[in-house]
């Protein structure tokens, strides 16, 4: 008899294992599959903002491309202008040189026009 009640107090014990065995395990799952599905929303949501900020990357590329495009086309209508007025500003001394070698001018009134053009250039 006293072997008998060894091995029910073994089988009890053993019993209380599994059972708390089988509570650790599906508490496991229960955790793994919240992990889970954080994972699945968090991944979700970095999906969205990883769109999201794509598309303000996008929209702040075009916008830098069309401000360069606006500063380059300043910049070429600037040197046009620059140019075309150093040209015109050449153009008035040939004619104010004629004018003085003719007399319409003197000396004195065309070094004064010159230095006025070419403070300008």
């Amino acid at each position: 008899m006293g072997t008998k009640k060894k091995k029910g107090h073994i089988e009890r014990f053993l019993k209380r294992a599994d059972k708390a065995i089988e509570e650790g395990i599906n508490k496991a799952d229960e955790i793994l599959d919240d992990a889970v599905e954080f994972g699945v929303l968090a991944a979700g949501q970095a999906k969205k903002t990883s769109k999201e900020i794509r598309k303000r990357a996008e929209k702040e590329s075009k916008s830098l491309k069309q401000r360069g495009v606006t500063k380059l086309n300043e910049g070429i209508l600037a040197a046009k202008k620059v140019t075309s007025n150093t040209e015109e500003d050449l153009k008035t001394l040939e004619k104010l040189g004629k004018l003085r070698k003719s007399g319409v001018l003197t000396e004195k009134e065309f070094q004064e026009k010159k230095k006025k053009i070419l403070a300008r250039m």
